[in-house]
This record gives C-alpha cells, sequence and structure tokens, in this order.
C-alpha cells in the first residue's frame, strides 16, 4: 500500500503524539522527512531526531518531542501544499505565521529552509507547512 501524502503524514504523527503527551514518535524515513525536521530542531521545535535502520532497506526516523512545563513546544502545525494541491510562494509572497512568531517551512532550490533563511537568501518555493 502506497502512502500519497509522507510528509503529511509525518506532521499528524507529530500532531497525533503531542495530543498524548509522548516523548518520542517513528515515521517511516525518508531524505525530505529529514531535512523538515532539521529546520524543526534548528527551530527549536523539536530536541532531535535519531535514524534507526532495520535492515533490508528499511528504516524509521525516531523523533524526541519537546515540551515547556508539560505543554508541547508546538501549538499547530498544519500542511499547506498537499499532493491535490500545490502552493507555491515567491518571495515577495512567502506568509508571515503568527505575525512572525512561527514559521513556514519551504522547499527551494537551495533545500528545505525556514521562511526567514528564504527570504536572506532571496528565493521561493513550495510552502510544505505552517508550524506556530
Amino acid at each position: 500500500m502506497s502512502m500519497t501524502d509522507p510528509v503529511g503524514d509525518m506532521l499528524a504523527r507529530i500532531r497525533n503524539a503531542q495530543m498524548r503527551s509522548k516523548s518520542k514518535v517513528n515515521t517511516p524515513a525518508s531524505k525530505l522527512r529529514a531535512r523538515v525536521l532539521d529546520v524543526l530542531q534548528n527551530e527549536g521545535y523539536i530536541r532531535g531526531y535519531t535514524q534507526v535502520d532495520y535492515g533490508s532497506g528499511k528504516s524509521e526516523l525516531e523523533i524526541e518531542l519537546k515540551y515547556y512545563d508539560g505543554v508541547p513546544v508546538i501549538h499547530e502545525i498544519q500542511r499547506i501544499s498537499k499532493p491535490g494541491r500545490r502552493v507555491y510562494a515567491s518571495v515577495k509572497s512567502i506568509p508571515r505565521v503568527a505575525n512572525g512568531l512561527g514559521i513556514s517551512i519551504l522547499s527551494t532550490p537551495k533545500g528545505v529552509m525556514a521562511d526567514h533563511d528564504a527570504r536572506e537568501q532571496n528565493v521561493g518555493g513550495e510552502v510544505i507547512c505552517n508550524i506556530f
């Protein structure tokens, strides 16, 4: 069975695990998911992640979630660009999340990055998700 939206699945797993106050959550590994997690880690939304290899080409990403006084650091995580409707933004039209308190994650020709990095490098791309 194939999955049509792997990044959306990962975001849903993170959201569901935080609602249940889990410390870790697993998701199948891919390069795009790892790059999105790199951005989340650099911006301080997760503690970190590790790749666990099971052999025969199977591997998972184990994500360590972050809490502050028992409350999840990620208040809201929302998928923007979906397989049925891709959303692209130029440099001038990159959305600001929660008046700059949150971030948008973009897939650009220069790699996956947060919205403020994309503005600095003067590059637009596909808006993957918004996090606040």
